[in-house]
């Protein structure tokens, strides 16, 4: 692969507290990939035989309920590590990534985790970090589908992906990436013809804008007060 410039992770959570030499070490070791939108970059229940680190583009984490239901229960933007199943003392994946757009990844053999805990202790307290933050997300995630009616589980789903990946277009804040009606409906556990039903009503109300992939938030505030989180 090109060489990467270390300065170009230097900024990010597993890199931030080291040398620029050991992030030279680091990436010396690294492979990178492409990965087409839709493509699985690892499967819930595989072996866990490498770790990434996302560089472009999004994805999907899911997990499967036991009675076989998918259920999106996280997105993973870029310059986050994903698939760190040593981290959770796991040696199988505990859920299926997919890429969400096209998307290019660095990976490293589990079998180096260890050493990079050891060698570099800024890049432990960085990841174990970032997945403490993810783990609360997940819990989130699962705590509205416990208790909240669909209104404002599908609200808050759309306001999370406007907050991690929104970007400011002339209609509104436009979700960085394709998101189909069907994703919505395992993000929030719902049905694909209630989400339907919600987006079609908060178009005609002017709060989103929604075409096949693609949503487009155009009154972020009136989505924050569906949502029941204002204030």
């Amino acid at each position: 692969m090109p060489k990467l410039d270390e300065s170009l992770l230097s900024d990010l959570p597993p890199f931030c507290l080291l040398e620029k030499s050991q992030i030279r070490e680091i990436l010396d070791r690294a492979v990178s990939r492409r990965y087409e939108e839709g493509s699985a970059i690892f499967r819930e229940g595989h072996d866990a035989d490498r770790f990434y680190l996302l560089l472009d583009g999004y994805l999907r984490v899911v997990r499967t309920t036991p009675g076989g239901d998918q259920i999106i229960v996280l997105h993973i933007s870029p310059g986050q590590l994903f698939g760190i199943a040593p981290a959770l003392q796991r040696d199988t994946y505990p859920a299926t990534s997919i890429a969400a757009a096209e998307s290019i990844a660095l990976s490293w053999p589990t079998s180096l985790w260890p050493e990079f805990v050891a060698n570099y202790p800024g890049f432990a307290t960085e990841s174990y970090k970032t997945l403490g933050q993810r783990l609360g997300q997940i819990q989130d995630t699962l705590t509205e589908m416990a208790t909240q009616a669909v209104e404002k589980r599908v609200a808050c789903a759309l306001l999370r992906l406007v907050n991690q990946t929104g970007r400011k277009t002339e209609e509104g804040i436009e979700i960085a990436f394709p998101v189909t009606r069907h994703d919505i409906s395992e993000m929030t556990g719902t049905t694909l013809h209630t989400v339907s039903r919600l987006l079609s009503s908060w178009q005609k109300d002017g709060i989103v804008q929604s075409t096949r992939k693609h949503i487009v938030v155009t009154a972020p505030h009136r989505l924050v007060v569906l949502s029941g989180i204002e204030g």
